[in-house]
């Protein structure tokens, strides 16, 4: 094949490596056997092809004329030799022709295999030598090439097991470096149909298979053959990673994702073909499920309303609210990560994708049955199974809890945190009062087990009897006093004194002061009891009927004065008003005017309000009365034996009396009468 065919095949069709390799060997086996052809001219400088001797010098006896030879013999000789030294000169000069032409096509081909391998190639040479730090490879290029020991795969003992004769492949590093060498190398090679290998993956889509090596910031490093890639954490899994451990050392297959040779830099994914797996799976999966089946899955995922199972391709939720028939608080109380369990399908949604699974429906629902196990007014055993502000759970069974209310513990203890009086864990009896199956509630009642102690209150402490109890709670309004363990009664403020009003009870009283109280009322019902101090001691308004009758005269000290009169103060606890308009016979403004503060005075009862508790006083009313007390002192007594003429007392002009007190004028009225008579 001569060079311009050569060129000709190369522009027609491209040549793979192995055509291209091939094409190499056979080039350097006809170079070498034109080079063995040739090798003799080279050394001599004259051509190889045979030529006949020519003989110059005759034997003398030959040319004797005494052997009978005449000059046409000899002419004819002398032509014959100079026929044969003309030919042997024509084929001296083609043979010349011949090597000339020979050398050039010889040069041609020599150049033609330098020019077959470019820097950078890959090509298949011949193990033709094999040392401890390199292997002589022979790719028919002018000389042979090296390569490092190194690059080539070596068993457990270090051992390469590479022979002479061997095929391998290599890149054309350098047609000659400093020592005139070929340079070769293995592993670039093997890079280099890997790089390619790679590039026509990502554009085509196909997988390769990398072995994650180490964890690094952002993700993963993997080795995919020979060449280091980047895998991105959010391309691992579909899930978030919980142990990274598990990866490593691990080989996946992948899709590359990014792809730069310059920079050497290679992204890689799992979770697209995990995603590609999944969808798969999925589409099966939900054209085959269907509600009312049981599947089999794998809790993936636990979260506070619930736990996701993995069902070979679509995760299902299963609510808390549907793993057991009992109140779950935690669905880690059912389940556990990576659990395998068998859950019911409830429903499937095809456009959402989504799965609702159960673990109670496998059973049946325990609440069908709770009249018959349970009935209104019988006695149930359980275990407490959670506290709250408001009452207690007690569990009877699984799937089947009742409440006792806080109003249900206890018959006297009220107000009380359920916690101080129960345990949980801890096992009670108590009595179903009610049962509503619609909501799944029970009523349950712990106090219902005893009698109530209220109930026989009335019979124990009737109405008016005198109580001595401890006082446990002051208010603004009241105290509570216990008068037995668990029963308190109530002191209203007003219950405090007979006389005080607005009594503030924590001047009185403090918390577990012992007193004695009376019984006024009692309420089974509401578990209320009214109580009153005041009435230990007998009512002072009692005897203010006998002491201050109306029309009497009392002595009060003024101890308060208003806008609309005066407070006396008749004794202790025992207070009257005068009203603005009874302290004079004139028209006052102000009670300042007539009276004040601390006085003492003599006042006459006006009116008497035992109901109420109020007296009225009149100070112009007593001074009246004590002003007509001295007029009749000074009057004469009639004689009945003797009858003297009336005479008229001189009733003075209007104008006189206004001048003077009503006093004066009956002073006044006296003194003419007594006049008149002497």
């Amino acid at each position: 094949m001569d060079k311009s065919s050569k060129n000709e095949q190369t522009t027609e069709e491209p040549m793979d490596e192995a055509q291209q390799a091939h094409s190499n060997e056979s080039e350097t086996e006809e170079s070498q056997t034109i080079e063995e052809s040739v090798a003799p001219g080279e050394d001599n400088g004259e051509s190889s092809l045979p030529t006949e001797p020519v003989e110059e010098d005759q034997p003398n006896e030959e040319k004797s004329p005494d052997e009978g030879d005449t000059p046409q013999q000899e002419s004819a000789e002398t032509k014959q030799v100079t026929e044969q030294t003309a030919a042997v000169t024509d084929e001296e000069s083609s043979a010349t022709d011949l090597d000339t032409e020979s050398m050039t096509d010889m040069d041609a081909l020599y150049s033609d295999s330098l020019k077959a391998f470019d820097e950078g190639e890959i090509v298949v040479g011949h193990i033709v030598n094999v040392t401890s730090d390199e292997v002589m490879v022979d790719i028919g290029f002018k000389s042979e090439g090296y390569v490092p020991i190194h690059e080539f795969k070596t068993d457990e003992k270090g051992n390469s097991n590479l022979n002479v004769g061997d095929q391998v492949e290599v890149y054309i590093v350098r047609h000659e470096d400093a020592d005139g060498q070929l340079v070769l190398s293995k592993q670039y090679a093997e890079e280099q149909k890997l790089w390619d290998s790679l590039a026509n993956a990502e554009q085509s889509g196909e997988v390769v298979e990398g072995k994650i090596t180490e964890r690094i910031k952002g993700g993963m490093r993997v080795e995919v053959g020979a060449l280091k890639a980047f895998l991105p954490a959010s391309q691992i899994e579909l899930h978030p990673i919980r142990n990274w451990d598990d990866y490593i050392n691990q080989t996946y297959p992948m899709k590359i994702v990014k792809l730069d040779k310059r920079k050497r830099n290679i992204v890689v994914s799992r979770r697209s073909l995990l995603e590609e797996e999944l969808s798969t799976r999925k589409a099966e999966l939900l054209s085959n499920i269907k509600e009312g089946e049981l599947i089999k899955g794998t809790v993936k995922n636990i979260t506070e309303f619930g736990a996701f199972i993995d069902l070979n391709g679509i995760d299902g939720l299963l609510h808390k609210s549907d793993m057991s028939w009992r109140k779950i608080h935690n669905p880690s109380e059912v389940v556990s990560i990576d659990e395998e369990i068998e859950a019911f399908v409830i429903n499937v949604d095809l456009e959402s994708e989504r799965i609702s699974l159960g673990l109670k429906q496998k059973t049946t629902d325990p609440w069908e049955s709770v009249f018959d196990k349970y009935p209104i007014g019988s006695t149930v055993k359980g275990q407490v199974v959670n506290i709250v502000s408001y009452g207690v759970f007690i569990e009877l069974e699984e799937g089947v809890e009742g409440l006792i209310h806080i109003s249900e513990i206890s018959w006297t203890q009220r107000n009380v945190a359920p916690s101080k009086i129960v345990m949980k864990d801890q096992e009670l009896e108590a009595r179903v009062i009610d049962i509503d199956t619609e909501k799944k509630r029970i009523s349950l009642s712990y106090k219902q087990l005893v009698p109530n102690p209220w109930e026989l209150l009335d019979v124990k402490y009737p109405f008016g009897t005198k109580v001595t109890g401890t006082v446990k709670n002051v208010t603004n309004f009241g105290a509570f006093i216990e008068i037995e363990e668990g029963i308190d009664g109530l002191v209203h403020s007003s219950d405090f004194s007979w006389l005080k009003r607005n009594v503030n009870p924590r001047s009185i009283l403090s918390e577990g002061q012992e007193v004695e109280a009376v019984v006024q009322k009692i309420d089974p019902q509401e578990q209320r009891i009214s109580l009153s101090i005041k009435h230990v001691e007998p009512n002072p308004w009692n005897l203010v009927s006998t002491k201050y009758a109306v029309g009497s005269i009392a002595s009060g000290e003024i101890v308060n004065l208003t806008e609309f009169g005066a407070f006396a103060r008749l004794e202790e606890g025992i207070e009257g008003l005068i009203h603005i308009s009874e302290l004079s016979e004139e028209r006052i403004n102000k009670p300042d005017d007539v009276v004040s503060k601390g006085d003492v005075l003599d006042l006459k009862v006006i009116e008497l309000k035992m109901d109420e508790q109020r007296i009225g006083l009149s100070l112009k009313q007593a001074v009246a009365d004590r002003e007509r007390e001295v007029v009749e002192q000074y009057e004469p007594k009639p004689k009945q034996a003797v009858t003297k003429p009336k005479r008229e007392i001189k009733k003075p002009n209007v104008e006189e009396a206004e001048e003077t007190t009503s006093f004066g004028a009956a002073l006044r009225n006296v003194l003419d009468f007594r006049s008149e008579e002497e």
